[in-house]
């Protein structure tokens, strides 16, 4: 039997009292994976990126084990729940304009220590002062410093599209800027290098590709390692009281951690481990969640269809970006429809040995996605179901 054949038959033997569909995390994995990321990290701690968990009880598990510290959170919505909660470090890793939030978080003081927010535009701080309503509370500030590689003069970009600021300059400009604004204070620099955290160097069956990826990271991380100590060394010129220094995804721990300059690292997906962190030659995780839908119909030989599972993540629309069956080993699409809304036939030899009722397993594109579709996640340990947990939507959120 493979180490696959026996995940299946010890989660088909864990929920056999439970129908489908359903989510499961297998908290070995995911313990796991946990592990892993701190021996990357080289003692830097890890900020957990939340939009990557989307369940508390979990937030909580990570956070509790040694090398994990804080939380990398997506809305202004979702990082005051988290602090009504009890966490008491929230990174908003995204600008917002939350306008009854910002009312919120500058009228209590536990909130305000609690949430840090991100700025990279003067606009936003403006924004911020308007919706206070009265609040006093300093808004504890982060700068987010784009990442992006930029070359032939800034002819050809690569990396995602977010923040402004380039710069050693931009971000200490910015940073003078808020220091003179009464009411903010700076507090961090985030950098999301994306270009390299997010995209796979080992993509099966594209060998020039692959190359042609890792020869633009090794680039990209050349570059960004030089730039962003010089914004660091700008920033603390104008804020010498910089908390921490934020910087890598999952895809690029060990890198970042390297660079002295970085003080901590963000994280997340690598905890459970989704198919679009199959593709690295850095690191190799062990998926820990996954989703079954039932088998509820035969077509003919050599197909079946489950209820429901077309669940494609976020991202440019890809094969890529589409979950995959996963257990039992052998299971395709039918190319002509793909997972569907309501239903979605599956080809190959394994489906002759589904009864109907039977649950396929299938992991998802991107990790926290996945919890946007179930309210709860059933975990697992060895061959039986422990507990079960509330994702967000579980609790009646949905952030975004």
């Amino acid at each position: 039997m493979t180490a696959r054949a026996a995940d299946r038959a010890r989660y088909d033997r864990a929920t056999a009292h439970l129908e489908a569909p359903l989510a499961i995390v297998d908290l070995d994995a995911f313990d796991a994976n946990a592990d892993d990321l701190v021996r990357r990290a080289g003692g830097k701690p890890i900020r957990v990126a939340s939009k990557s968990v989307r369940c508390r009880a979990l937030l909580e598990r990570v956070l509790a084990k040694d090398g994990f510290a804080g939380i990398m959170s997506f809305t202004l919505a979702e990082s005051l729940w988290l602090a009504r909660s009890g966490f008491d470090d929230v990174l908003l890793a995204y600008p917002t304009a939350d306008r009854a939030g910002f009312a919120e978080l500058t009228s209590d003081p536990k909130l305000a220590s609690a949430v840090t927010v991100m700025i990279d535009d003067p606009a936003q701080l403006r924004l911020i002062d308007e919706a206070r309503d009265g609040g006093r509370e300093v808004v504890r500030v982060c700068l987010e410093l784009d990442t992006s590689l930029k070359l032939l003069g800034g002819r050809v970009r690569v990396g995602a599209r977010r923040s402004p600021l380039h710069s050693p300059a931009q971000v200490a400009d910015m940073a003078r800027f808020v220091a003179r604004r009464p009411g903010f204070e700076v507090v961090g620099i985030m950098a999301y290098e994306g270009h390299i955290a997010g995209v796979g160097d080992s993509v099966a069956g594209r060998p020039l590709r692959s190359r042609a990826v890792r020869l633009m990271q090794a680039a990209a991380r050349r570059e960004l390692a030089e730039r962003r100590a010089a914004v660091v060394r700008a920033v603390r010129a104008v804020a010498p009281g910089l908390e921490f220094v934020n910087g890598g995804g999952t895809g690029s721990v060990q890198f970042t951690a390297a660079e002295d300059c970085v003080t901590e690292i963000g994280a997340g997906s690598g905890l459970y481990v989704p198919r679009l962190f199959d593709n690295y030659t850095s690191f190799s995780g062990r998926p820990a969640a996954l989703f079954a839908q039932p088998v509820v119909r035969r077509p003919g030989v050599g197909v079946v269809t489950v209820l429901g599972g077309g669940y494609p993540a976020s991202g440019a629309a890809g094969a890529d970006r589409l979950p995959v069956p996963y257990l039992p080993e052998g299971l395709r699409y039918d190319a002509q429809e793909g997972p569907g809304e309501v239903q979605t036939p599956l080809m190959g030899s394994p489906a002759d040995d589904l009864l109907l009722g039977d649950k396929v397993w299938f992991r998802h594109a991107k990790a926290g996605e996945l919890c946007e579709r179930f309210d709860t996640l059933h975990l697992v340990e060895g061959d039986a179901v422990t507990g079960a947990v509330p994702t967000y939507r579980g609790e009646g959120h949905t952030f975004l």
